[in-house]
């Protein structure tokens, strides 16, 4: 078999590739299969270790193949062709079997076969998501400040959507105070929502990492916002809401928090919410007063978050893609 494309040009065909890739190319061209559930797909490739066989067999029980009159081969060297496309345009794809995915992803339910990243790849073992709505109040603006620098300061992580209002504060603060931030965005790594968020996405990607889920052109939708809301919530090890309506991805990502055994951190004044009063009857959920009880109970919570010894193996692994 050929190992490069016509004219000796090209991405490498399924003959040219060494088996890392063959396997994270399958993943991609299973995701691109009709009908196919991406965490169901994430599931049975994690649990198997192996990418090729659920292929094969999708393609066998489905008869995909006849549908969409391709081989096997052709599926997979498609899939390398975009691999090798993203790749060149300096972006970092890590499927859920490759060293370089992001651990603590593989807890959570809706562990996304795989990940798109700009910037620096880092263990984040300790990583706190600071959320909330994107139209807050002043105090609420001062509150995601105040709390992403005093983490940054920490060498705390500060987790956020790269949303308008609380993310964008939180985000910004953490930048300003020289520490590390993580954008967990709701639309493809190529694209910025909102728009005027991407000069921030630019210095976010330089200066910490962006990561996505979707497609790098996907564009944003009604469930990819929630969906980032679960890999947020899954990447950092607590959640604090800052401010949140009842329809909010805030509220979204504290239930998710509580789904994936993370602790969440909610200021007293959101109990004027029946869905936060709910919440804080339930365990590993933290009441704050104000600020500085706030801070205590961040701060608190992020000394509990000691990387284990598979987290500090991954140390020697930390790249710039």
């Amino acid at each position: 078999m050929h190992t490069r494309g016509p004219g000796g040009a090209g991405p490498p065909t399924i003959g040219g590739m060494d088996e890392r890739l063959r396997q994270r190319a399958a993943i991609v061209a299973l995701l691109r299969l009709p009908k196919v559930s991406w965490p169901e797909i994430a599931a049975v490739v994690i649990e198997r270790g192996d990418a090729l066989g659920p292929l094969a067999e999708r393609l066998d029980d489905d008869g995909a193949l006849f549908t969409l009159d391709a081989s096997p081969e052709a599926l997979l060297d498609s899939a390398a062709a975009d691999l090798a496309r993203w790749m060149a345009e300096g972006i970092g794809v890590h499927a859920c079997l490759d060293d370089s995915y992001p651990e603590q992803l593989r807890d959570i339910h809706q562990v996304p076969p795989v990940v798109f990243t700009r910037g620096q790849l880092a263990t984040d073992r300790r990583a706190v998501a600071v959320v909330g709505t994107r139209q807050p109040t002043p105090q609420g603006i001062s509150t995601a400040e105040t709390i992403a620098r005093h983490l940054a300061e920490a060498g705390v992580t500060v987790v956020s959507g790269l949303a308008a209002g609380i993310d964008t504060a939180a985000h910004t603060a953490a930048l300003q105070a020289g520490g590390r931030t993580v954008a967990v965005i709701g639309t493809g790594i190529n694209r910025s929502y909102p728009a005027g968020n991407a000069e921030l996405q630019h210095r976010i990607a330089a200066e910490g990492l962006v990561l996505s889920q979707f497609w790098p052109d996907a564009p944003p939708t009604k469930t990819s916002f929630p969906m980032r809301n679960a890999v947020m919530s899954g990447y950092a090890a607590a959640t604090v809401v800052v401010e949140a309506a009842y329809r909010s991805g805030a509220r979204t990502q504290a239930r998710l928090a509580l789904e994936h055994g993370r602790p969440v951190v909610l200021p007293r004044q959101l109990l004027t919410h029946d869905w936060a009063r709910d919440y804080a009857q339930r365990p590993g959920v933290h009441v704050v007063d104000d600020v500085d009880d706030l801070l205590a109970t961040v701060e608190g919570l992020a000394e509990q978050m000691v990387p284990g010894p598979e987290a500090l193996r991954g140390l020697a692994h930390l790249t710039t893609t």
